[in-house]
């Protein structure tokens, strides 16, 4: 499909930079088959709007201070990195600003004292790199990394301490992404609790979203752009409890983007979910079949993003672009910090 079909225009206004506090006081707009009016709700509404048995499916992943700012070794070149990816204990995958001033073998200085050498370069830009020392490289962000807040935001404003909270949920537990599963920002304890006594289950798997989430389509064509991929686990036990819930008539409702791929990256032909644990590159656009999940909750995406594909997929992308325009309309806030969307097929 041509990437243009899912474009539409934004006002840079309704761009949000912070999120609203408390967390679950963000709008909601839903969406539900092709004839049912859009609903203009709030993420309080949340519980009511599912039903007992349903199950809520999270990404535990946490957000690591993975920018670095620093220089070439051999002189005063200014470079940064992105961490995009783990390949192992001391290497990862990094997309680098001024990449021209970085050659194959050169050594990198960042604050804190923290050196890596840049090695191969990928065809998508990036380049590993190999840490020195013998300390984890989580712990070696903590000391020179700064959050990644994504360009819309990051290019608007200075990254500041509210962001080492605002841009982590209140369910991450495993280190790995560069970027928050952002549809899980709008949970707080008292939403937990409401879904809770509504008899709503959880669920948690990890994808580690990496930074090629903030990439731009530069294709023409859906057929000719090559996705990304990043690690992803569903562990059996939750496998076994999500195909349980949906045998007994409950829906999976895949909280976040992140979740509904990996969940349907470990789906079986048969339409349950296989544990799973790997990388995916999996790219939903219009004429998926979806196999194992039956509505999402995400935030709003940028026009001609793999995001927008994705929700297009799940619910018709004129469908999706009447609702993005209901939203642009209804003065809705967009992107990571922004509202949520309630999307049930």
């Amino acid at each position: 499909m041509k990437v243009d079909l899912f474009d539409f225009e934004l006002p840079q206004e309704r761009i949000a930079l912070r999120p609203v506090r408390p967390r679950d006081a963000a709008r909601m707009l839903v969406v539900r088959g092709t004839d049912a009016p859009f609903e203009d709700r709030g993420v309080r509404d949340l519980p009511d709007l599912l039903d007992p048995g349903d199950v809520l499916v999270f990404n535990d992943t946490r957000v690591i201070p993975a920018q670095l700012e620093g220089r070439r070794a051999d002189g005063e070149a200014k470079v940064g990195a992105t961490l995009h990816k783990r390949i192992d204990l001391r290497r990862w995958q990094a997309f680098i600003r001024n990449a021209k001033r970085v050659k194959e073998g050169d050594g990198l200085v960042f604050g804190g004292g923290v050196t890596a050498l840049a090695e191969q370069r990928h065809g998508d830009g990036s380049m590993t790199l190999a840490f020195a020392g013998e300390e984890p490289v989580e712990v070696l962000l903590e000391r020179a990394g700064r959050m990644p807040l994504p360009p819309y935001i990051a290019g608007k404003r200075d990254i500041d301490a509210r962001d080492l909270e605002d841009y982590q949920t209140m369910f991450a537990r495993e280190d790995g992404a560069v970027a928050a599963p952002t549809a899980s920002l709008h949970f707080t304890d008292e939403l937990v609790e409401a879904l809770d006594n509504r008899g709503i289950k959880r669920e948690m798997l990890t994808l580690h979203v990496g930074a090629g989430t903030f990439l731009p389509v530069k294709a023409d064509d859906t057929d000719d752009h090559d996705m990304h991929s990043e690690f992803g686990r569903i562990a059996a036990a939750t496998a076994d409890r999500l195909n349980a819930a949906r045998a007994a008539g409950g829906r999976v409702i895949a909280v976040g983007t992140t979740s509904l791929r990996l969940l349907e990256s470990a789906a079986r032909p048969d339409r349950t979910i296989a544990p799973f644990e790997g990388d995916t590159d999996i790219f939903i656009t219009p004429g998926y079949e979806f196999k194992c999940v039956d509505g999402l909750m995400t935030n709003f995406h940028l026009p001609k993003s793999t995001l927008v594909m994705l929700v297009s997929a799940l619910m018709g992308r004129e469908r999706m672009l009447a609702a993005y325009e209901h939203a642009i309309a209804g003065n809705y806030r967009f992107y990571s910090y922004g509202d949520s969307s309630l999307l049930l097929p």
